[in-house]
């Protein structure tokens, strides 16, 4: 249910490109709005980062509820999530600001 919510979320309001890749479909976004609908519609907030090249870095994301997204931000300005899930076993940290 929530990966439907998540598709809507970003297709009906702002039409993103997606990607076919092997492993599945990738929602992506200009990072600006995918970082703002994380925090907002979704309350999660970013865990952690790694480079995982010298214009992408990984992202974690996870909320109170468990949920928990990784998102690939390019240096281009796009943001695409590569995963999600829940039953999130870690720390949340809360929002600043």
């Amino acid at each position: 249910m929530r990966l439907v919510t998540l598709i809507c979320a970003f297709l009906l309001p702002t039409a993103p490109a997606i990607a076919r890749s092997p492993i599945a479909d990738v929602i992506c976004a200009p990072t600006d709005e995918m970082r703002e609908k994380l925090l907002r519609q979704f309350g999660e907030v970013q865990q952690g980062t790694g480079l995982r090249g010298p214009d992408q870095v990984m992202e974690l994301w996870s909320g109170a509820s468990g949920d928990w997204t990784l998102v690939m931000t390019y240096a281009s300005g796009q943001s695409c999530i590569v995963a999600m899930g829940e039953h999130w076993d870690g720390p949340v940290y809360p929002r600043e600001g």
